[in-house]
C-alpha cells in the first residue's frame, strides 16, 4: 500500500500556478489529457491526485491497469504504453478558471507536443476543454474524425469528482471503449 502525502490547506492555496511534469515518452498506445491540474495535484506533484477524483479507478476498471495504481505511481503507466498531459499547464482552484484563449493556446501547444512524441491516441478528458482548445463546437465523446498528425483523437468525459454527471461505471464504460479500440490497432 501506497502510503499517501496529504498537503495542509495552505500547501494547496500555494500551489495556485505551478505545472505538474508530464508522464510521456515516445510512441505510446495512449496519451490520456487532462483540462489542467488542480491546485490539490500541483501541491503534491502528481497527476489526478486529488481524493474524490476517479481517473485511477476508472483505468483499472477500464483495464488500462492491473489494479488501481495511487497517483503516486503514475510513472507506471510508461512501461504499459501509458502517458499523462495537460491541455493547458497552469493550476488552477477549478478549470473554469481558464480563459478560452489559453485553451486555444493550450490546444496548439498540445498539438505540437502529440506532434513531437507521436501516441497511438490522444484522449482528452473533457469534451469541453476539447470544443474550445481546438475550435470543435460539436464534437462529441469518443474517437474524433480529425487526429493530430498521425495520432487518433478521442475525448472521455472528465473524472473529476466534480464531473458528477458521470459515475464510475459509466466511465469504465467509455475508458474500456477507447481501451479497446486502441488494442485492436497495435
Amino acid at each position: 500500500m501506497v502510503r499517501a502525502y496529504i498537503p495542509t490547506k495552505e500547501e494547496v492555496q500555494a500551489a495556485a500556478g505551478r505545472t505538474v511534469p508530464d508522464v510521456i515518452a515516445p510512441d505510446l498506445r495512449v496519451l490520456f489529457c487532462g483540462i489542467n491540474p488542480g491546485l490539490y495535484t500541483a501541491a503534491v506533484g502528481h497527476h489526478f491526485a486529488r481524493p474524490g477524483n476517479r481517473f485511477w479507478p476508472t483505468l483499472h476498471a477500464a483495464g488500462f491497469t492491473d489494479r488501481v495504481l495511487h497517483p503516486s505511481e503514475e510513472r507506471l503507466l510508461l512501461p504499459l504504453g501509458y502517458g499523462i498531459t495537460n491541455v493547458v499547464s497552469r493550476t488552477t482552484a477549478t478549470a473554469a478558471e481558464l480563459a478560452p484563449e489559453e485553451l486555444v493556446a493550450g490546444g496548439a501547444a498540445l498539438a505540437g507536443k502529440v506532434r513531437r512524441f507521436a501516441p497511438r491516441v490522444l484522449a482528452l478528458l473533457g469534451v469541453g476543454a476539447y470544443r474550445t482548445a481546438f475550435d470543435r463546437p460539436r464534437a462529441a465523446l469518443g474517437l474524433q474524425p480529425e487526429g493530430i498528425g498521425e495520432t487518433a483523437v478521442w475525448v472521455l468525459p472528465n473524472p473529476s469528482g466534480l464531473n458528477a454527471h458521470y459515475q464510475i461505471g459509466e466511465l469504465a464504460r467509455l475508458f474500456r471503449e477507447l481501451r479497446e479500440w486502441a488494442e485492436a490497432r497495435g
